[in-house]
């Protein structure tokens, strides 16, 4: 063996370890940040009734990256270690497939460069996903699905109500299993093809998002160029949607878009991932009035942990908001909605939840209120709008 060959060989391990081992992490750091400062430390009646909650959350990106959710790291916001820690129990873990260049609240062409695409080949992505956003759903899927397999006493995909039901029934009986519903960022996986909703439904998807930072073949996002309705295809796509029971989103929605999509549902929605007006005026939340409809139709709202949404990350402000919609849409129609690894600065991580207990207790909240917030609302829901 010549001395050439082993001088190849060696470059290329280097370059493969920095590439895994550096490369891949530096992108997630840079993307998804937790704030630096203390958090501080949970009085015992906190940490007691924190421990004793059902936690849920509506939103996490988690999939969309690199790491072994198996591990606990010491970047990002989500992993299952940590998810312990923190006392989680039911998790929405929504499929990313496409994220124009420059993504803004305010507008975004749905023609504009793709940092997904960068993403799926910088993280060896099967080539099939690089140019399908189809495909990358089908992945995000499979990367969970393999997950459950590796550690089915962790995690679990839930697929129906009798499966959530199974989840908790183990979580009672002193289990740390994670329930975990599968959700699309946005129907554009779909690639205007109607076929294709039972394709995801078939991979275990139960939470579709219509819109993402752009217009699609469905209709206006609320940071897209048209601030239009549903399209043709769009109002076919939420029929479907509502007859496999499949869990609508409407969070990146346009106004226009939300509201047709409440005329002609016959069944609640959900805003996974969001903030109200009234207590952070911020492009990227939609009206007041528009989310009493959606709780009025008894719809779900999910209260982010990001400036975008609460305009100020600390978990006093984010309880704030929480009071907010709780005083705005009645308590039963709030929940949780992090955007944990959605490539957003947060002030803390799943392992830290329980300083949102902390923080209700602190501004005087009924154990009732804090049980549903934090998890119950979105139990109730899903056991009701799931499969049967």
């Amino acid at each position: 063996m010549s001395k050439w060959f082993i001088l190849l060989t060696t470059m290329v391990v280097i370059l493969f370890a920095s590439w895994k081992w550096l490369l891949l992490p530096a992108i997630e750091k840079s993307m998804n940040k937790v704030e630096p400062g203390k958090i501080a430390a949970l009085s015992p009646e906190a940490k007691a009734l924190h421990q004793s909650l059902l936690v849920g959350d509506l939103h996490a990106d988690s999939f969309l990256w690199a790491r072994d959710l198996r591990k606990r790291a010491d970047y990002g916001h989500l992993d299952l270690p940590r998810a312990r820690e923190g006392n989680l129990g039911i998790q929405v873990f929504t499929s990313v497939t496409k994220s124009p260049r420059g993504q803004n609240y305010q507008k975004n062409s749905s023609k504009a460069g793709d940092n997904i695409t960068l993403l799926a080949i910088a993280q060896a992505w099967p080539v099939k996903a690089w140019g399908s956003l189809y495909e990358r759903a089908l992945y995000h899927a499979e990367r969970v699905n393999a997950l459950q397999q590796s550690a089915p006493d962790q995690i679990r995909i839930v697929k129906s109500a009798a499966d959530l039901q199974e989840v908790l029934v183990a979580r009672k009986q002193g289990g740390e299993v994670l329930a975990a519903l599968l959700g699309t960022e946005g129907a554009h996986p779909l690639e205007g093809k109607i076929e294709n909703i039972g394709h995801l439904y078939d991979a275990g998807f139960r939470v579709m998002g219509l819109q993402h930072f752009f217009d699609n073949e469905l209709g206006g996002s609320l940071h897209g160029e048209s601030g239009q309705g549903l399209s043709a295809f769009g109002r076919e796509a939420v029929q479907e949607m509502e007859r496999r029971s499949i869990v609508i989103d409407v969070a990146h929605s346009s106004e226009q878009v939300v509201r047709e999509v409440l005329d002609i549902a016959e069944r609640p929605v959900i805003v996974s991932h969001t903030g109200l007006q009234g207590a952070c005026n911020s492009r990227r939340n939609i009206s007041d009035e528009l989310m009493k409809e959606i709780a009025g139709k008894g719809g779900l709202v999910g209260i982010g942990f990001w400036p975008g949404a609460v305009c100020d990350t600390s978990p006093k402000s984010i309880v704030k908001s929480i009071r907010y919609a709780i005083d705005t849409l009645g308590v039963d129609h709030v929940a949780l909605g992090s955007d944990y690894d959605g490539s957003v600065k947060v002030a803390f991580d799943v392992s830290e939840l329980g300083v949102l207990t902390a923080e209700m207790l602190r501004q005087g909240f009924t154990e009732e209120e804090i049980r549903k917030v934090m998890g119950e609302n979105l139990r109730d829901f899903f056991l009701t709008q799931l499969p049967s």
